[in-house]
């Protein structure tokens, strides 16, 4: 089949090269999102392959099915950019890639903990400096506090293994209860209860419209002063603006993030030479206790071949007819 890849950068181009090797599907690959504006290059490509910054709004949706496009593949677990109702209603198939590598996501999110803690962002700096003192680097045991996972699926449960061999006390909440963890000892709550008695929370779940904002004012409210907040997941399970009101009382005392709310126009690209013009992303910047990574919790060798292989598959099971477990309906 031919595939039209958008945002697609060199390390994508190589990854599915390689895998397409037993596929033989025939790829084109723009820099370019996919956009309204942007729509027109998948003219004459029955299947486009986008990320999780691609844009598969109504108009979007319209213009490629009108351009002879029948199947939406992500190569990427969430699918919130994309407008299930018009593409059902279009009779777009879309497809996506459940379980890339959730040790992958699940240790980076340990990663930006350490870093908080343990303060490596700074000693780093420190020590290259010929600094060497140890005031303002004090940490605390991760040993023995409560940890809140907020989605207990893949990621969610290699992230809650983790952080039980650390010797935590794991919380949890999810609309359903993974058996795993509960075998672990995890302990389910509801969501007022992990906020009110976690030291670290880190989010797992997917963005969807119950999801939005899950972490506003009123839940932040709900936490212990100087609660750590990781988020690997989706920008949009976060209200910055309220994040960064409780960075200033004190409320939140570190927050540690992969994503971004606003990423569109800022990740997977080198902004270094410009005048970057979103003015809560440098107010949020501007805080020490503040680590941001530019979703790269994905990004090891092991999810790339993973997401290509399964991309590819999935491809392959729509073009041949056969029934795809991955596929996306409402």
């Amino acid at each position: 089949m031919k595939i039209a890849f958008f945002s697609a950068k060199p390390y994508d181009k190589q990854s599915f090269e390689t895998a397409n090797r037993a596929f033989n599907h025939d790829l084109t690959f723009f820099e370019s999102r996919l956009t309204p504006k942007t729509a027109a290059l998948a003219a004459g490509f029955p299947a486009v392959c986008v990320f999780i910054n691609d844009e598969l709004s109504e108009d979007t949706l319209r213009e490629i099915v009108a351009n002879e496009t029948q199947l939406i593949a992500l190569r990427c677990a969430g699918f919130n950019n994309v407008d299930l109702d018009i593409a059902t209603a279009l009779n777009l198939k879309v497809v996506r890639v459940p379980a890339y590598s959730p040790h992958a996501v699940a240790e980076h999110a340990v990663g930006l903990i350490m870093m908080l803690n343990r303060k490596l962002y700074k000693a780093y700096n420190r020590v290259r400096e010929g600094n060497f003192a140890l005031q303002g680097l004090l940490g605390f045991d991760l040993h023995g506090k409560n940890i809140g996972v907020v989605g207990t699926g893949k990621i969610g449960e290699c992230f809650a293994r983790i952080m039980n061999g650390f010797g935590c006390n794991l919380l949890a909440y999810d609309v359903r209860e993974n058996p795993a963890l509960v075998e672990l000892g995890t302990q389910y709550v509801e969501l007022p209860t992990l906020l009110a008695q976690s030291d670290v929370i880190s989010l797992h779940c997917p963005l969807l419209p119950d999801t939005y904002h899950m972490i506003d004012e009123e839940s932040i409210r709900q936490m212990k002063p100087g609660t750590m907040l990781i988020n690997t997941s989706r920008g949009g399970l976060i209200d910055t603006k309220a994040a960064i009101s409780a960075l200033k009382s004190g409320q939140l005392g570190h927050l540690g993030i992969d994503v971004y709310e606003d990423e569109g126009s800022l990740f997977f690209q080198d902004l270094s030479d410009t005048v970057i013009q979103d003015d809560v992303f440098q107010l949020l910047q501007s805080f020490p206790n503040v680590v941001i990574t530019a979703h790269q919790g994905f990004f090891t060798q092991e999810a790339l071949t993973n997401i290509a292989n399964t991309t590819l598959a999935n491809i392959r099971d729509i073009e041949t007819g056969n029934a795809c477990e991955n596929e996306v309906s409402l």
